[in-house]
């Protein structure tokens, strides 16, 4: 089975070493696997949030999705797009949010920092906080379920909004699914084996901290210059140096081969000077970065090349979104107006209506569970807690797959007063109505 995978880049910087190594690097390999279906997005309304500069929003575009091509994002292979591009994504945001509990927001972890802060400093709580920052997670289950990603890599901050955007995606399909999912529940996908890269101070790399390597801005010049700012011990050239735990060796290992690893270690313990040792992390950097800015700078100096390849992912993207969302609008009530139905027509529809359904949900206590009710919501079979959705989701695609067979070993009771041969008839007419 094809998966899809969803990778979102918020436009409100350049991209520096960190992000190439962290981020950019992992997700251009991970979109070359086979049966995977990557979609890539500049998340430019929720750079909204966080930045009123038009300038720089407009530069920050052009920035990173140049960064992201140069580095060798195939636009042909994954779908690249930009958000604001995509007014489905809009649309169905107000979806979700008119079934989104207020309650659910109030626990955000972004909300609940500003509003933090804000008593920290004796301000009222919710003072500068504005509605894009208080409902943003809304805009981030669009995003996802708008393409119904199963795989969302984001880092450990972001799993909260992951997790916000199932139980989002499970009550949409409990209102107005009528038995069937409508919303694939994504996974969040952390990557724990990506490296974090120091920064020149040996604190995480970060525009936050000031201590980042530009990727391509400045050229050759400015990754020399940075390099030579990353602080070392004091050791002298000649004296043995421990690789362990030293900046300058994270980043060149990064980068190098297993061979270049073991040499640059073992010419640090023999007293190889830190000088000459950032010399070779430039040079080393340089070779496996410098094809890529010459690309990256005749991007920048092109933006029209870049605007003529997300538009073009955009066409891709509402290919899939267009048709989606008006099966949503649909299933919300949002309907062409038409005659009422001929009676025969309706005899049908009701005929429709009577088949049993089978719904999913989580409860209070965090746990997922499934029951098999009748067209007028009288429960039949109840299943036993799940801890994760698509264990549920699994036994529901049994039952409809295979009807009564799927009854034997099922961790499920009947209801109170409900039948054996009850079950049966509405799993039999369940499977008849799906032929």
């Amino acid at each position: 089975m094809t998966e899809r995978v969803l990778t979102g880049i918020t436009t409100t910087g350049t991209p520096h070493l960190g992000n190439y190594v962290g981020a950019i690097r992992p997700a251009i390999a991970a979109s070359r696997e086979a049966g995977v279906e990557s979609f890539f997005f500049l998340a430019d309304y929720h750079a909204l949030i966080k930045c009123d500069d038009p300038a720089r929003i407009e530069r920050s575009r052009i920035e990173i999705a140049a960064s992201w091509l140069a580095a060798g994002l195939d636009p042909e292979r994954v779908t690249f797009y930009r958000q604001s591009d995509i007014p489905e994504t809009t649309e169905l945001t107000w979806l979700l949010t008119c079934v989104t509990a207020k309650g659910q927001m109030n626990r955000a972890h972004a909300y609940k920092a500003s509003v933090d802060a804000n008593e920290a400093a004796g301000e009222e709580p919710d003072a500068g906080i504005t509605m894009g920052l208080f409902s943003y997670p809304i805009l981030m289950a669009a995003d996802i379920l708008l393409f119904n990603a199963h795989r969302v890599p984001v880092g450990r901050d972001q799993v909260q909004h992951i997790e916000m955007a199932r139980d989002v995606a499970q009550r949409f399909n409990h209102v107005f699914g009528a038995g069937k999912d409508l919303f694939v529940l994504p996974q969040a996908e952390i990557e724990e084996t990506v490296a974090t890269l120091p920064g020149l101070d040996g604190r995480k790399m970060s525009k936050s901290y000031d201590n980042t390597v530009p990727l391509f801005q400045g050229g050759p010049k400015a990754l020399k210059d940075a390099v030579a700012r990353i602080v070392t011990d004091s050791r002298l050239p000649g004296e043995p140096k421990d690789p362990e735990g030293a900046h300058l060796v994270t980043i060149h290992d990064a980068f190098a081969n297993d061979a270049q690893r073991a040499s640059f270690h073992a010419d640090l313990r023999a007293g190889l000077a830190w000088g000459e040792a950032k010399q070779r992390v430039v040079d080393l950097i340089e070779a496996h970065v410098g094809p890529m800015r010459e690309k990256y700078e005749h991007l920048m100096a092109h933006p029209e090349q870049i605007e003529e390849i997300l538009l073009l992912g955009a066409r891709k993207a509402r290919a899939v979104a267009t048709p989606f969302l008006a099966e949503l609008r649909n299933a919300v009530g949002l309907r062409k107006m038409v005659a009422v139905a001929a009676p025969k027509a309706q005899a049908a529809q009701a005929s429709k209506a009577a088949v049993p359904v089978f719904k999913q949900y989580r409860e209070a206590d965090g746990q997922f569970y499934f029951k098999l009710t009748t067209a007028d919501g009288g429960v039949l079979l109840q299943s036993q807690a799940f801890a994760e959705g698509r264990e549920a989701g699994t036994w529901v695609k049994r039952f409809k797959q295979e009807g009564v067979q799927a009854l034997a070993g099922a961790p499920v009771a009947l209801a109170a007063g409900v039948a054996q041969a009850d079950v049966e008839a509405a799993l039999a007419a369940l499977l008849a109505a799906q032929e």
